[in-house]
């Protein structure tokens, strides 16, 4: 499969929606949390273990877009989407097997495993052609795209949630829903396949009119170059490692467990959350996690990508600590302080790929993109991992309420605060890992 090259007269902007169509539809992840409670009371399982294949899925998402990144850069955006496509897709079917059946490895395999490997061919898939059609605002791009992987729980959690409504919560019920979830998102998905197309070489995209035309607007490559793997020797990619790491642990605890969080949260006040709040509690996280993957990447074309990370990284220490130090008192403001986090959390995302086509350049951008994921791998267990293995152990020792989620609180600003401190390290990647690419200007060598 060749990469579609765009006729002439082609609009870039055609290119943001078919990223999109993939990205809302591998979005779905954020809404595992809505399969938590039917998964733990149909098949008796703890909150532990109700996450693991949500935390498989962000670890193969990580490592498939690290082993498949240079891949990816090779044969294109249709190859990648269609690759996602059949991978998530199909994780979906195995995981229905899995419910209908009982057998709970079936669904950790499908949804975690197979879902896990369309998760990351399908999130890199559109970054490195949507970096090379708008090299001059590549935050909003890669915002405007990488906003749907944020805002797919919006459709999914109401969605997911009303068709367990509908076939039950039992196991069937859930083997049903999986099933649908996976004939509608292979439909949808294939739009993506269909629309995307790739620059034709030689030529720069048009900043004023959005259009391709030969010899307009700033080079695609230009500046300096590095490639993928000059750039793991780079000190500069393993601070943004650490700086993406810790922010998406951050968000990531709160966004798996967000539907049982805030019930738990509140359970002892006199206005607990129903499960259909907690739901819209989900949905709303994803609103906030998408509206801040375009509007915080957007800004960075303004500010900076330094400047606006140490806005994630400071500003959720702070969010945190609110939480912590009001505990129950105030529902709305736990809302108000949980969607900040998720804005940051989003924003982090769409902002790295123009961090790093900052520092190393367009040449490789995607394959660096891809390895630099293997961070959102490591918070995917680590995250998760803290807020349910601390809720499990509280609630072994009698706490309950807020009392569950004081000490995952405390570490999370702890770890916002090392990543503020990797962020402060960042600095230009000296000229010895610099390349010379056909095409470049000036910087390259």
């Amino acid at each position: 499969m060749t990469p579609p090259i765009a006729p002439p007269g082609w609009s870039r902007w055609l290119v943001p929606p078919a990223a999109l169509s993939v990205h809302l539809s591998i979005g779905q992840a954020y809404a595992w949390s809505v399969f938590k409670p039917p998964l733990e009371s149909a098949l008796g399982l703890s909150g532990t273990q109700s996450a693991l294949p949500f935390q498989l899925g962000i670890v193969m998402l990580g490592l498939s877009a690290a082993l498949g990144g240079t891949l990816v850069e090779r044969r294109g955006p249709r190859w990648a989407m269609t690759v996602a496509l059949c991978c998530f897709c199909s994780g979906f079917l195995v995981s229905a097997l899995g419910a209908a059946t009982s057998q709970y490895w079936l669904i950790v395999l499908g949804y975690g495993f197979l879902g896990g490997i369309g998760l990351g061919i399908g999130y890199i898939s559109p970054v490195s052609t949507l970096i090379k059609w708008f090299p001059d605002r590549p935050g909003m791009a890669t915002g405007i795209a990488i906003m749907g992987f944020g805002g797919g729980a919006l459709i999914a959690s109401p969605w997911s949630a009303r068709m367990l409504e509908s076939f039950g919560g039992d196991h069937t019920g859930i083997a049903w829903a999986f099933l649908v979830h996976g004939l509608v998102y292979a439909v949808f998905m294939s739009l993506g396949v269909l629309l995307v197309r790739v620059p034709r070489p030689a030529e720069a995209a048009d900043a004023e009119t959005g259009d391709r035309a030969p010899g307009q607007g700033p080079a695609s490559l230009s500046g300096v170059q590095v490639s993928a793997r000059s750039a793991l020797r780079t000190p500069q990619f393993w601070c943004l490692w650490v700086v993406l790491c810790m922010n998406v642990t951050a968000g990531i605890g709160i966004l798996e467990k967000a539907a049982p969080m805030i019930t738990d949260f509140f359970a002892d006040t006199g206005a607990p959350v129903s499960a259909a709040a907690a739901a819209g509690f989900v949905a709303l996280l994803s609103a906030a996690n998408m509206a801040g993957r375009i509007g915080w990447s957007s800004l960075s074309d303004t500010i900076g990508r330094k400047n606006v990370y140490r806005l994630y990284l400071g500003a959720g220490a702070l969010m945190y600590l609110l939480i912590a130090a009001t505990r129950d008192a105030s529902k709305p403001l736990f809302v108000l302080c949980a969607l900040v986090i998720l804005s940051f959390y989003g924003g982090g995302f769409a902002t790295a790929p123009a961090y790093l086509k900052d520092l190393f350049g367009t040449y490789q951008v995607g394959a660096i993109h891809g390895r630099l994921l293997t961070a959102w791998s490591a918070a995917g267990v680590l995250g998760p991992l803290i807020v349910n293995r601390v809720a499990d152990h509280q609630e072994a020792a009698g706490h309950s309420g807020p009392g569950l989620y004081g000490l995952s609180l405390a570490i999370m600003i702890g770890l916002l605060l090392v990543g503020f401190a990797a962020n402060e390290l960042i600095r230009p990647v000296h000229a010895r890992h610099h390349v010379a690419v056909a095409g470049t200007a000036g910087g390259a060598r």
